[in-house]
């Protein structure tokens, strides 16, 4: 079913009609466990081992959504759900996602990331992307010509750390695979799964759930995600390039870069937003109205994360004992390359939030 877009200007109030209350909350929780127990059939359905279908891996992608959604309302909207039963429940739907999570991700920063090497360098000559893998982030920001005797030795180096990459990721890759296989086959998952089942025809609300309006909360998860948005050094964000990022990266220091955590946090800040938004609309996910603010808001910090990620994997790969100075250089161009793509992402979030504060105002 098509999606129906919320024009932001629209001055006509969000919520029309009664208050929803916890009984909207039970219908859109029921809805998503549903959805989840239909995805695990599927999933099985269509084989989860080396000779999978795409439809496995979509599969496992409406799983994950599903899990996100409940784990979300689990979090937003605890004070009208059994206290042990939330508390119980959402460290194993994240652990849920997680583990189904990784391999795709794995997949698609080897992609961006050899992607990335063949547009700095212009060379074939390193590993093409994996089957399957998903589409590339197109570069956002631009990225300024490259002298011929520097073009030269990036080429030089491209093909020996393409190689180096597709080693690194795609063992990363089938570590991630095995795991979720794991996951997948355990008896924590079973026992999730179950009351997941359960879920789908009974959800825990509390005595007074039933007459208690979803929007303070709703609008609480808004304010702490307006709040982390404030704390953002969006000035920053409006720099073409943050130098201290380079220096940061390829520093013996492996811990992530302190600069991306608040961006990160936001991400998932926005998510819960989005999800309470779908909960106190009852709304299922094929006819959920889209706020095109907050969907142009994560779609540049999913942008964000996925620069910020390759340019880790690029900076460990430059760390990788004993490897020829050329490779060493490539590795280095890249990782400039995908943290310009997250200062990139940092001036797109920062455009369209800010145009939206100036439209509302």
């Amino acid at each position: 079913m098509a999606q129906r877009h919320l024009d932001p200007t629209d001055p006509r109030p969000r919520h029309a009609g009664p208050a929803p209350t916890g009984d909207a909350l039970a219908g859109y929780l029921r809805a998503q466990a549903t959805e989840f127990l239909r995805a695990l059939r599927l999933h099985r359905e269509t084989g989860t081992g080396a000779g999978s279908s795409e439809g496995s891996a979509d599969a496992a992608r409406a799983l994950r959504r599903s899990a996100r959604r409940i784990s979300a309302s689990l979090h937003t909207f605890q004070s009208l759900l059994d206290t042990d039963w939330c508390e119980g429940m959402r460290p194993e739907l994240a652990w849920v996602s997680g583990s189904l999570a990784m391999e795709h991700a794995y997949t698609a920063r080897l992609e961006r990331l050899l992607s990335a090497l063949h547009r700095l360098s212009g060379s074939t000559a390193f590993p093409g992307p994996t089957a399957g893998a998903a589409a590339p982030a197109k570069a956002s920001a631009p990225i300024h010509p490259t002298s011929a005797p520097e073009r030269g030795n990036l080429t030089v180096g491209a093909a020996k750390a393409g190689a180096l990459l597709d080693r690194q990721l795609n063992l990363a890759r089938t570590r991630a695979h095995s795991t979720a296989l794991q996951a997948l086959g355990s008896s924590r998952f079973h026992a999730i799964a179950d009351k997941v089942a359960v879920l789908a025809s009974e959800v825990p609300l509390t005595k007074t759930a039933g007459t208690t309006d979803l929007r303070p909360l709703a609008a609480a998860a808004e304010g702490r995600l307006t709040d982390a948005v404030a704390a953002l050094p969006l000035v920053t964000a409006g720099n073409p390039y943050n130098a201290s990022a380079l220096v940061h990266g390829l520093s013996p220091d492996t811990v992530p870069h302190p600069q991306d955590a608040p961006w990160h946090q936001v991400r998932l800040l926005l998510r819960l937003h989005r999800y309470a938004r779908e909960a106190q609309r009852g709304e299922p996910n094929g006819n959920t109205v889209v706020d095109l603010r907050l969907l142009s808001a994560g779609q540049a910090l999913n942008r964000h994360r996925d620069a910020s990620e390759a340019a880790a994997a690029a900076a460990q790969a430059a760390r990788t004992p004993r490897i020829a100075p050329a490779t060493a250089y490539a590795l280095g161009v890249l990782h400039a390359d995908q943290r310009h793509e997250v200062e990139a992402a940092r001036f797109a979030f920062q455009q369209c939030w800010q145009k939206e504060t100036v439209s509302t105002s």
